[in-house]
């Protein structure tokens, strides 16, 4: 794993409130040496006690603690309010003694860790719901500048907190690198996550409820299903029962099934994303959801590009629009289930200004049996697939209604279709309106 930038400003200043170097201002002064409070680097010894020590004493004196460079063997560390701890990028490691969290924020507010590595050492922690850090009830916590690696569960675990996490690195975590339940908001941006096995950032709520979360600006990558399940596992990012959420701009690649899957989720947005290699749905919007907005994405790679559904579970309400959804394959590898699909929606959606090319199915999909409610596709251009528009016609979904206009289909066998299920009842919607007075079709121009 790459090491983060060295900020010599940063290290000069720890070795000076270390000892190694004459105080240069004022504010060196401030910090306390870890290695003056009895802290040993590289020592094969448990260094809990002495760590715990180090915490307290810092904060207490309202000062941060420096730790310098070199691995301490802790584990199960709390860590008080008003402390900020130190370290030096890529070399100050601390790394779990048994299986515990290193370090636990618990019922704290305004702590910051900054230039710290942790590492899951002798086994680590291991339960679901554990990590190398943890977070709980506490606020004003901010995480910026660490690096995380390994271990059998999570990176960060956060409960009922407020935190921000920064520029920081997550590898090789059994589960997932952050793991968040019932959260008050938190700002997850601009970090790095690869090889995790089950997950990415995952913001969960026990319950449906307000969260108001903004996951922006980080890459993810290698994200696996070891656990399996159908979705449960694999995504890069996943919001499940958590309201008023943005995850923007973001780069997410390899992920065992989405990219992004919001699952029983309300006012979310999605946007500005690219989404690459997803093996199942890229970007999935799906159960008990209302009012998702999918957004100028880029969707390059997946068995399923967009997919908006379950109204028979209370999906609906959703924007999709201004997407680029390109190169769908034919099936995908970890649900036999899905279907080459650019877009699918299902319930009060509007569908337009999207660009598709290269599906070995259909373009865009209205419905599927009975499940059509009031869907909108207008003004998408449509290229390379083997059917452009399809809707359901089944005659239960004919108490829904479809408007499909003023689309542009190139290259498509056949334009616009009528489905029943997996059924072809229509190889020519337009000239079949008749048959079918819920769906209004005008505009479009197929070559």
């Amino acid at each position: 794993m790459s090491k983060p930038l060295l900020n010599r400003r940063r290290m000069l200043a720890g070795l000076a409130a270390a000892g190694a170097l004459p105080l240069a201002a004022p504010v060196l002064a401030q910090a306390l040496g870890g290695n003056k409070l009895g802290l040993v680097a590289d020592s094969p010894d448990d260094q809990s006690a002495v760590f715990q020590e180090a915490l307290i004493k810092a904060a207490t004196d309202g000062r941060p603690l420096f730790v310098p460079p070199g691995t301490y063997l802790v584990g199960n560390l709390q860590v008080p309010s008003n402390l900020t701890i130190e370290g030096v990028p890529g070399d100050t490691i601390l790394a779990s003694a048994g299986a515990h969290a290193v370090l636990r924020i618990a019922g704290s507010a305004h702590v910051r860790l900054t230039g710290l590595s942790f590492l899951a050492a002798a086994g680590g922690p291991d339960k679901p719901d554990s990590g190398l850090v943890e977070i709980e009830a506490s606020s004003t916590v901010d995480i910026e500048g660490c690096s995380f690696q390994g271990g059998l569960a999570h990176g960060i675990v956060v409960r009922e907190a407020s935190a921000r996490i920064a520029g920081c690195e997550f590898s090789h975590h059994g589960l997932a690198a952050i793991f968040s339940t019932d959260s008050r908001g938190l700002d997850i941006s601009g970090n790095h996550i690869m090889a995790c096995s089950n997950g990415g950032i995952l913001i969960w709520g026990s319950k449906s409820r307000h969260d108001g979360s903004i996951v922006s600006g980080n890459t993810i990558s290698g994200i696996g299903w070891t656990n399996g399940g159908n979705g449960q596992n694999g995504n890069g990012i996943n919001v499940y029962r958590c309201d008023d959420v943005i995850v923007s701009d973001n780069q997410i690649s390899d992920c065992a099934f989405s990219a992004v899957r919001l699952n029983s989720t309300k006012n979310v947005s999605v946007t500005g994303n690219v989404c690459r290699k997803s093996g199942e749905v890229a970007i999935f919007s799906e159960f008990a959801f209302s009012g998702s907005v999918i957004a100028n994405n880029i969707i390059d790679g997946a068995a399923t590009g967009i997919s908006i559904t379950n109204l028979d579970q209370g999906g609906r309400l959703a924007v999709c629009s201004g997407n680029l959804v390109r190169n769908i394959s034919a099936s995908s590898a970890v649900n036999p289930d899905t279907r080459p699909v650019g877009i699918y929606a299902e319930a009060d959606t509007v569908v337009a200004s999207n660009t598709i090319d290269n599906v070995p199915g259909i373009g865009i999909l209205a419905g599927n049996g009975p499940f059509l409610s009031n869907v909108a596709i207008n003004a998408n251009t449509i290229s390379g697939t083997a059917t452009g528009i399809a809707v359901s016609t089944v005659h239960e979904a004919q108490t829904g209604k479809a408007s499909v206009s003023n689309n542009l289909i190139s290259g498509s066998t056949t334009p616009i279709a009528g489905r029943a299920w997996d059924k072809v009842t229509s190889t020519d919607l337009a000239a079949d309106a008749a048959q079918f007075p819920n769906i209004t079709l005008s505009g479009n121009i197929a070559s």
